[in-house]
């Protein structure tokens, strides 16, 4: 009998293609928890981070712009849950609407020449990305919080909002802010720190 023969017709109805290789593989990733490749992060509460967010809003309302940047950016709950970490983005981005346009390459080049400045540059692309996410889908998907809400800053600065009907009008003005915030991160960090931004296992 031929092997063409021996193939029964029950097996070939089965679609080979959607067999799971990699379940079969003892040394695949799908059989280890990958979670124990990285160092336990610490967990951060919702009312830590809300305490950091108002620290860091005094320094923004004390004139102290690149301080309370990075205060944020250093403060980044690594280890919070979905929710804190929703909290904290949309203080960063608060922070990144008070500075004005004419301070950010400036701002950006002492921080990214300061000792550790690398990290917190990366830490502000994280999150230039994930505001760009939040901000594309604002006013189709409200979240809890409605983190990129602009909000008055109490340092001067306009912020847009507050008027029924304009979700898509504030969405537009802090998409805009982000991108010009990640124009001149590239500028002063390079190409380099949008990989580093994308590979790093710490989300923000």
């Amino acid at each position: 009998m031929s092997i063409i023969q021996q193939v029964t017709s029950a097996s070939l109805s089965d679609n080979w293609r959607t067999i799971n290789i990699d379940a079969l593989d003892p040394d695949s990733s799908a059989n280890f928890d990958t979670s124990t490749l990285h160092p336990t992060l610490a967990p951060v509460s919702e009312s830590e981070i809300r305490s950091i967010g108002q620290q860091v809003r005094q320094l923004l309302r004390g004139g102290d712009a690149e301080g309370a940047l990075r205060g944020a950016l250093e403060s980044a709950p690594y280890g919070g849950d979905a929710n804190v970490k929703e909290i904290h983005l949309g203080t960063v981005v608060e922070v990144l609407q008070g500075i004005r346009a004419s301070e950010i390459s400036g701002m950006l080049g002492r921080i990214w020449g300061s000792e550790g400045g690398s990290e917190v540059v990366d830490c502000l692309m994280k999150y230039l990305y994930k505001g760009m996410a939040a901000s594309a889908t604002f006013g189709k998907t409200p979240s809890r919080g409605s983190t990129l809400t602009p909000q008055s800053t109490g340092a001067g600065f306009s912020q847009m909002g507050g008027r029924p009907g304009a979700q898509n009008e504030s969405s537009g003005a802090a998409m805009s802010v982000l991108l010009s915030w990640h124009e001149k991160v590239v500028d002063v960090a390079g190409l380099g720190c949008v990989n580093r931004s994308m590979t790093d296992w710490r989300k923000v």
